[in-house]
């Protein structure tokens, strides 16, 4: 007889974006000329000085265990870091590095929720955030937003979740969010922290995107907007995005030191920490940065520029230029209440698009947001031009 699961892992779903990109990836092993947005990370190279980092970590035969949380090094780094860009100051023992912002982002919720807390979320959320709620036994209680309102959830909406959960824990905030490239400035930060503050909410604020921000856009972390929202925010980054280090897997925590020691002593009995090249070499990626990082955002900005451009030509697709990361999240709607192949929802549609159309888009119903789709942009500029005729030929197809 089988042995039964566990509870928890039974509600779990599998991720929508790497079921996407394996299926195109079979198309593409098929010879078959797919255009795919559904990969979440750059396409750039890891800088060489970075790699270099390695190549002399490696040389220097530093390849043992190191300390739980971190090595001393990176850790100051990061404080650094902090107090450098964001004017927050951190010490050693506030940081805990674990392999990649989703590992931060769970090792946090394991520490601080019990069953049947309840983790406030506003969609469009990142992929993940449903399933890790559920792993730790809390409640996700969703807080909509609309593409009008650029997917920011408002003060109003805050308040009303925060009076109808009443076992209200932990607000998950992600600026610049992935996947609508919203980011919320100082002033809309600022009053979503009085609404902690006042019914006793901790932020974790997801900030990987941080340093992805277009045009004049200023990132702007929710720890440092009121002096009380310090010592109630857990802010999670890393080196994936900013970096293309997607495959080096370093996120980090900072937050309170109890917090950060609790999550800490998860991590002691799960991973007991993360590879010691990497750790190396982040410490050289955030001390030691070169122009490969500034020249690699302007020209995620200009695919932006360029996307967004081809897409608002397609008539009832409504969609905002995003402020930061590197997706695009259109609305569909009109086309899924109007279209001659009674496509009802974002996953059959996205369907058509690859078996049909051979692009590789993500389902909003993913990130909650059943009438939207998900582009990533974090590709070459014919792969751009390619998959936005043929978004639009589709579209097209299913008027007329």
């Amino acid at each position: 007889m089988a042995i039964k699961l566990a509870n928890r892992i039974l509600v779990v779903k599998p991720s929508a974006t790497l079921a996407i990109s394996t299926r195109a990836k079979e198309m593409m092993a098929a010879g078959i000329d797919v255009v795919n947005f559904g990969v979440g990370e750059p396409d750039f190279n890891t800088p060489d000085y970075i790699k270099d980092a390695a190549h002399k970590a490696l040389d220097d035969n530093f390849t043992r265990y190191t300390a739980n949380p971190g090595i001393i090094e990176l850790r100051e780094a990061i404080c650094a870091k902090f107090e450098r860009e964001n004017g927050l100051k951190y010490k050693p023992n506030q940081i805990l590095v674990s392999a990649g912002a989703k590992a931060s982002i769970l090792t946090v919720l394991m520490a601080v929720c019990d069953v049947g807390d309840q983790v406030l979320v506003p969609s469009p959320y990142w992929v993940s955030y449903p399933d890790q709620v559920k792993l730790v036994n809390a409640q996700m209680v969703v807080i909509p937003s609309t593409v009008e309102n650029e997917f920011k959830i408002t003060p109003a909406a805050l308040r009303k979740a925060c009076e109808e959960s009443p076992s209200a824990k932990v607000l998950l905030l992600n600026s610049p969010s992935n996947p609508s490239g919203t980011v919320y400035n100082r002033e809309e930060l600022i009053e979503i922290a009085k609404i902690c503050i006042e019914y006793n909410l901790l932020v974790i604020s997801d900030e990987i995107y941080e340093r992805l921000v277009y045009d004049d856009t200023e990132h702007v972390s929710i720890a440092s907007v009121l002096p009380e929202m310090y010592e109630r925010t857990v802010v999670i980054n890393g080196v994936s995005k900013a970096y293309a280090m997607t495959g080096w897997r370093m996120g980090y925590a900072a937050g309170p030191a109890h917090i950060i020691g609790a999550a800490s002593r998860v991590q002691a009995h799960a991973t007991s920490g993360i590879n010691s090249i990497t750790q190396k070499a982040s410490v050289v990626a955030l001390n030691e940065e070169d122009d490969s990082i500034e020249k690699m955002r302007q020209e995620f900005q200009e695919r932006r520029n360029f996307l967004c451009g081809e897409l608002s030509k397609i008539p009832h697709v409504t969609l905002f230029k995003p402020k930061g990361a590197f997706y695009v999240f259109p609305d569909i709607s009109w086309y899924l209440e109007n279209n001659n192949k009674g496509i009802k929802d974002c996953g059959e549609f996205c369907s058509l698009m690859l078996e049909t159309y051979h692009v590789a888009l993500v389902s909003g119903a993913a990130f909650g947001v059943d009438t939207a789709v998900r582009f990533s942009y974090a590709n070459s500029m014919e792969n751009l031009k390619k998959g936005a005729q043929r978004f639009a030929k589709c579209l097209e197809d299913l008027r007329s």
